[in-house]
C-alpha cells in the first residue's frame, strides 16, 4: 500500500463518533476517560479545556507527529498527526471507541453518526484555486469560461458526496480547502499555505445488537483503503503532488 504521508507535506488521521445526547461532563468521568487513555499512551500528556467546552488531551508537537483526542457535549475525536502507520492510527482509534461506551456512558443507541476521515496538506505558494483547476481539471461546462483571456480562477473548490450503499447508511466525502482567498488572488505575490484534501466515510444512525463501534471503524477503514487505492490516490492526491512540483 502507498505510504500516504509520501503524497503530501502532512497526513493524519480523525474519527468522531456523534451522538445523540449528551455526554458526561463532570470531572470524575471526564479525568477518568482521559487517564485510561494516558495509560495506553503516556505521550498524551497535555490536557486543557477550550473556551467553547472541549476537553483535550495531546502530546507534544514538536517533531509534527502526535495524538490528540478531544471530549465536547456531543462528540468524541481522536486523531493522530503524521502517524508512523495507518495501523497505528487505527489502534488508537480503536480504543478510543473501546473506552467511550464504560467512561462516557455512550451506547449503541446513542450514536448519531461514526465518522472517520483523512486529511492531506499540501504546503504550496501561488494561486491554489487555479492549482486545483489544473491538476484536477474542470467541467466541461466551466472550460470555456476559465480560459477567457485575461482571467484567473478565484474560487474552486469540489466536492462530491456519494453513498456507498443502497440503503444511504455510509457515504464517502471528498473535498477540498484552498487558503488564499480573493482578495490574495489579486496580488501578484502569494504567501505559503496549506491546501487540504479531505476524504471521509461516514455511517449514520444507531448500531444494531450485533455491531460494534470498533466493528464499525474497521468497516469504514476497509472501505476507506478501498476508495484511496481504486480513485483518490491516482486521481487527485498524485495529479496534484506533480502540479506542485512542476511549479
Amino acid at each position: 500500500m502507498t505510504s500516504y504521508g509520501s503524497l503530501c507535506d502532512d497526513f493524519y488521521s480523525n474519527v468522531t463518533l456523534q451522538t445523540e445526547m449528551d455526554l458526561p461532563t463532570g470531572r470524575d468521568a471526564v479525568l477518568h476517560f482521559f487517564e485510561q487513555l494516558q495509560r495506553r499512551f503516556p505521550k498524551l500528556s497535555h490536557f486543557y479545556q477550550r473556551e467553547r467546552g472541549e476537553f483535550i488531551l495531546e502530546e507534544e508537537k514538536l517533531d509534527g507527529c502526535y495524538r490528540w483526542v478531544a471530549a465536547e457535549l456531543r462528540r468524541v475525536s481522536s486523531g493522530y498527526v503524521n502517524p508512523g502507520s495507518i495501523q497505528e492510527a487505527l489502534e488508537q482509534h480503536c480504543e478510543v471507541l473501546e473506552l467511550a461506551p464504560y467512561m462516557l456512558s455512550v451506547s449503541r443507541l446513542d450514536c448519531e453518526a461514526l465518522s472517520l476521515m483523512y486529511g492531506f496538506d499540501f504546503t504550496y505558494r501561488g494561486n491554489h484555486n487555479q492549482l486545483l483547476c489544473d491538476a484536477l481539471g474542470l467541467p466541461v461546462a466551466f472550460e470555456s469560461i476559465s480560459q477567457r483571456p485575461g482571467s484567473q480562477v478565484m474560487c474552486y473548490e469540489p466536492v462530491i458526496q456519494i453513498s456507498l450503499d443502497d440503503t444511504f447508511g455510509t457515504h464517502a466525502r471528498i473535498n477540498f480547502e484552498p487558503r488564499n482567498g480573493s482578495l490574495q488572488t489579486k496580488s501578484p505575490e502569494f504567501a505559503e499555505e496549506l491546501l487540504s484534501v479531505y476524504v471521509t466515510i461516514r455511517r449514520f444512525d444507531s448500531l444494531t445488537p450485533e455491531e460494534t463501534f470498533v466493528g464499525e471503524l474497521n468497516r469504514l477503514e476497509k472501505l476507506m483503503a478501498e476508495l484511496m487505492e481504486t480513485h483518490v490516490i491516482e486521481s487527485i492526491l498524485k495529479p496534484l503532488q506533480s502540479c506542485i512540483a512542476i511549479r
